[in-house]
């Protein structure tokens, strides 16, 4: 796998586990009485903690990258016809 590769499969790994964190530790408006802001939608998030989102992202889609480029270096599979 290239360079190319190596960054588009490091970024789809990425966004797919960035949707798997992002509905972790969500409280919204409504279940939070002290965070309660007039006009609010109701199903916003109370506090967002997108920095901790995007560093556990991060965290979890380094080693699963790593994982994939192993075995597609080994050839176990290919992107080749």
């Amino acid at each position: 796998m290239g360079i190319v590769g190596s960054i588009v499969s490091f970024l789809l790994i990425w966004w797919l586990a960035l949707f798997m964190v992002l509905p972790m530790r969500v409280k919204g408006i409504w279940e939070d009485e002290n965070e309660h802001v007039q006009g609010a939608e109701r199903g916003a998030p109370a506090r967002a903690q997108m920095w901790f989102k995007l560093k556990r992202t991060t965290l979890i889609a380094i080693p699963v990258w790593f994982v994939v480029f192993l075995i597609v270096s080994s050839g176990v599979i290919t992107f080749e016809r």
